[in-house]
């Protein structure tokens, strides 16, 4: 990057932190530092929820997953906005009227103990995973900058995020979240305006759709039928999406405490309505331009030549392996065959670039998909603007990573800190111990940081899989709490554990497509929990027909 781009992205990080701390002035109990004591108007929920959401990882590789896999992705959020409605219907008001600091304490007033410390520990695992997923997408950037070892620059990265997060809280969050959305917007539009103006003279965006079109990379409605019948295998088609995508966003939304703590700041219930529901009709339109991105991209490397690989530190790093000569050869055949205009030939040397770096980092994943969006920023993008864009993955990273911080300290310190270790500390107390909670899952999260490189598919996509592993028991246990009165704390809490340990083996058994682990989530709680509840009914009625004997 050039000395303007480099004092661009400092500026803007530095504005970014000096305003959110400024920002954050508050009082010093856990209403201030988890609940901007429960003080904002819906626009800035709207952005908070919008930013805790679309992490780095959205903008780093949303358009490598359209890039490779076409727009089909876009279907995952089609359910989105009727779970927007369904939870200002149902889960506001309840959250409102009890005044909860997390979703977790409701189930214990409808349940017992043991529930709401079994679901809030489902919560803390998968979104502790999810943060550290969620680290390692900026330290991408930074490695690749700076040429540093990956391992190193999470360390920097998560460092930098527990400062910020331990300083400010949740007002912190929802002030910087407020920035980095408008800036995301502008960028985006940049790059995407860039991107198509770099194409051949008489090639316009219609051009260059109908051109991704012809590559089937504008696949945006796919039903999931085939020949065979329908694919319960296809990961995003039009039915795993409304359905599957409805169950994961009700749980993310409506039992992730990431997102409850954000609409839990709110003023009111209206105001918590209000952005809830403002995000239902702006995420799918957003999402869909960010994968159009890719889409783009795709159809700018039709005309000007891709990289072999590409993610160039790896490039970088494979030169000092003895199959350094291997690469080489194969990297100027591939150019060759652009020259040649076979794209067939191209692809082929594209797939065998990778297979050689395997045999060079055997024990690394080598998957790009994560760095197309990046690579294409860095070779063609014009000075400032990729300082400017890369203050922005940096700031949507802080954003998203912080408030899940906020969120997995929220859950400790209220569900398990107060309930088992130190029940009557001052206000003061409780507030430097939320610090130091804040600070040991930004530890976790480096840590799980470290081994996420070698996670296999894009970082967007591991992280919803991650969620669907969780999220479908956690809502069974919230939906059963809401309305299926007749089954109580003990058979909702054994269910939950056959269900959890039920979802993660059909999962490894690679039967059906994550999204739909949501909707089966579910339907085990349920249905197991009723089972379960008619066994403990015929247990007490028997013991009671005994003793009145």
């Amino acid at each position: 990057m050039s000395l303007i781009d480099w004092l661009i992205l400092i500026i803007a990080l530095l504005g970014i932190i000096v305003y959110g701390i400024y920002k954050s002035r508050t009082s010093k109990n856990l209403d201030g530092y988890f609940l901007s004591n429960r003080s904002m108007p819906w626009y800035l929920v709207l952005l908070s929820i919008m930013g805790t959401q679309a992490s780095a990882i959205t903008y780093l590789t949303g358009p490598g997953q359209a890039y490779t896999d076409g727009m089909r992705f876009v279907q995952y959020y089609f359910g989105l906005p009727f779970a927007m409605i369904f939870i200002s219907i149902f889960f506001v008001p309840v959250y409102s009227k009890l005044k909860v600091y997390t979703a977790y304490e409701f189930l214990e007033k409808r349940f017992d103990i043991k529930t709401r410390t079994f679901t809030a520990f489902l919560f803390l695992l998968s979104r502790g995973l999810s943060t550290g997923i969620s680290i390692f997408a900026p330290s991408i950037i930074l490695s690749s900058l700076m040429g540093w070892n990956i391992y190193y620059t999470n360390i920097v990265m998560g460092g930098l995020l527990i400062i910020y997060t331990m300083s400010g809280g949740a007002k912190a969050v929802a002030y910087t979240q407020k920035l980095q959305m408008i800036i995301v917007f502008i960028s985006l539009f940049l790059i995407g305006y860039i991107a198509v103006s770099l194409l051949p003279i008489g090639v316009g965006f219609k051009e260059a759709i109908k051109e991704a079109g012809s590559y089937g990379k504008m696949n945006v409605i796919t039903t999931g039928f085939t020949k065979q019948g329908f694919d319960w295998k296809d990961k995003y088609n039009l039915w795993s999406g409304t359905i599957g995508g409805f169950f994961l966003a009700l749980s993310y939304f409506g039992t992730d405490h990431s997102q409850v703590g954000r609409y839990l700041t709110a003023k009111t219930v209206n105001e918590s309505r209000k952005g809830l529901l403002m995000n239902g009709l702006v995420k799918v339109p957003m999402q869909f331009g960010i994968l159009l991105i890719g889409v783009l991209i795709f159809t700018f490397y039709i005309y000007h030549k891709a990289p072999v690989y590409f993610d160039s530190t790896k490039m970088m790093e494979a030169q000092k392996t003895p199959y350094a000569a291997t690469l080489n050869s194969i990297e100027s055949k591939y150019n060759a065959a652009f020259k040649a205009n076979d794209k067939g030939s191209s692809d082929a040397y594209r797939k065998e670039y990778k297979e050689v770096l395997q045999k060079a980092f055997p024990h690394e994943d080598n998957n790009d998909a994560n760095f197309i969006f990046l690579r294409f920023v860095k070779d063609n993008l014009p000075i400032g603007l990729i300082g400017l864009l890369f203050a922005v993955i940096f700031l949507s990273a802080w954003g998203s990573i912080a408030a899940a911080l906020n969120a997995l300290a929220a859950c400790s310190v209220v569900d398990f800190h107060k309930k088992f270790f130190a029940k009557n500390e001052s206000a003061l107390d409780d507030y430097k111990v939320s610090q130091w909670y804040t600070f040991g899952w930004g530890i976790f999260c480096i840590i799980i940081a470290m081994f996420a490189h070698n996670i296999g598919n894009s970082l967007i996509e591991a992280v919803n899989i991650l969620g669907s592993i969780f999220y479908g028991v956690i809502l069974g246990v919230f939906l059963t709490a809401f309305w299926i009165k007749g089954i109580k704390g003990n058979a909702v809490f054994y269910s939950a554990i056959i269900s959890e340990i039920g979802v993660i083996f059909i999962y490894r058994a690679n039967i059906i497509s994550f999204l739909w682990l949501n909707v089966i989530g579910v339907i085990l709680v349920i249905f197991i929990g009723a089972i379960f509840q008619l066994l403990l009914n015929k247990r007490r009625d028997m013991l009671q027909g005994i003793r009145k004997e």
